[in-house]
Parts: C-alpha cells; structure tokens; sequence
C-alpha cells in the first residue's frame, strides 16, 4: 500500500467526525506517521485533495467491476444503469464520507471540482462501455448521465432501507426518462417537417467533435494555503 492510499484509508476514520477538513488530514498523517513534506507532496491541498483521491478511488473500482461483469445479455440502458449502481456500490461502506464529499463540493470555491468528478465518472462509465461517439452525442451522453448520477447519489444519501431497493428504483427511473428522450429525438429527426426546420441546428451540431483526451498524470492539485471548510 503507497503512503497515499494509507493516508486516505486513515482519513476515513476521522471523515464521519470532521469531514473533509484541516482536522482530518491532519489526523491521518499522524496515524500513519508519514511526514509534513510527504504528505503535503501527495495532497497539496490537504483535505480537498483527499477527497478527490477518495472519488477516483470509487472511478477506478466501478471500472474494475464494469470490467469483470459479463454485461452482454444486457440492454444496453442497463449496462449503464449496472455502471451507475457499481460506482455507488463502491461507496457503500463510506457513505458518511460521500456525504460529507458532497457538503464540501457544494460550497461555491469547491463547487467546479465537484462537477469536474462527476462528469469524470460519467466518462469512465461510458468510456469503458464501449461508448464510439465522436461528434455532440459524446457531450450530451455524459451530461445526461451525469445529471441521473448526481441524483441518483442524493437519493441513495438519504435511503435508509435495509436492501436500497429504492434507490435502485430510482435509478430505473432515470434512466428510462433518459431513454424516452432519446427516443423522442429519434422521432423528431424521422420527421420530414420537423427535420427540415432541424437542418441548421443539425449542420452546425455535427461540426462539434469530442474533446481530445490527454494521457491522466495522476498528479495531485496544486497548493492553496487555505484549508477546506472545517464544517464540511
């Protein structure tokens, strides 16, 4: 185990108590006796990274099961679906720490990182289904999902049923509502009238291609003096 993942594995014990803060990454650094330097090398900004690292480490997980899972007998929605419920599986031993995660990314300076991972996730989720897109589709694929697992997330934060069978109903729910929009543009574009009044939107949509992906350094942020909110 590399000194990151000890000291993020030590920060979940002090998370439920303190969240995401100067407390916490503190207390893990002394519970794993790794130095100052170390640990400001490996988490710049102390809490905040951590918490980031701590979401990656769902992403990576999720993408280990997505991986493993035979999904081919399935419909292609509830391969996304089963990415979805996979990456909030992950978490489940941690839900404190997901909760506390989600106070400090609303606060508005944190507010962009928040939504940094959570398109993150919808990314790897598609990505490592096989997703081909290559024009608009790959930003509204990954808007849309991450809209239903932004939601999902807030709906499993306050399931206390012994099974979470309805969040997974819920989940369900979104994704169909997905599906029949996607249907509906289906059918809009099958449409000999509607289609020609779509001829401008549709040229210029076309013209948008997916962003060119950089290999991930895997590095931490950068150093802000400024702690996370200690609250959070």
């Amino acid at each position: 185990m590399t000194d990151a993942e000890k000291i993020l594995e030590a920060a979940l014990a002090h998370v439920v108590f303190d969240g995401w803060s100067e407390a916490t990454y503190q207390a893990a650094l002394k519970d794993t006796d790794v130095d100052a330097a170390t640990g400001k090398a490996l988490f710049p900004r102390g809490a905040l990274d951590m918490a980031i690292a701590f979401h990656k480490q769902g992403d990576a997980e999720m993408k280990d099961r997505l991986t493993r899972e035979n999904l081919l007998s399935m419909r292609f929605r509830d391969r996304v679906a089963a990415g979805v419920r996979y990456r909030i599986e992950a978490a489940d031993a941690h839900k404190e720490a997901v909760r506390r995660g989600t106070t400090l990314f609303s606060l508005p300076q944190y507010a962009p990182e928040g939504a940094k991972l959570v398109w993150g996730t919808a990314d790897t989720i598609w990505d490592t289904l096989g997703d081909t897109s290559e024009d608009y589709n790959w930003y509204t694929k990954r808007a849309t999902l991450s809209a239903v697992y932004s939601a999902t997330v807030l709906y499993w934060l306050g399931d206390n049923s012994s099974d979470q069978s309805p969040t997974w109903e819920f989940l369900d729910r979104r994704i169909e509502n997905v599906m029949q929009f996607e249907q509906f543009k289906s059918q809009v574009k099958g449409n000999p009238i509607a289609s020609k009044f779509l001829a401008g939107p549709e040229w210029f949509l076309s013209r948008i291609r997916k962003p060119v992906k950089m290999p991930d350094p895997d590095l931490p942020g950068r150093w802000n003096p400024t702690p996370p909110n200690s609250d959070a």
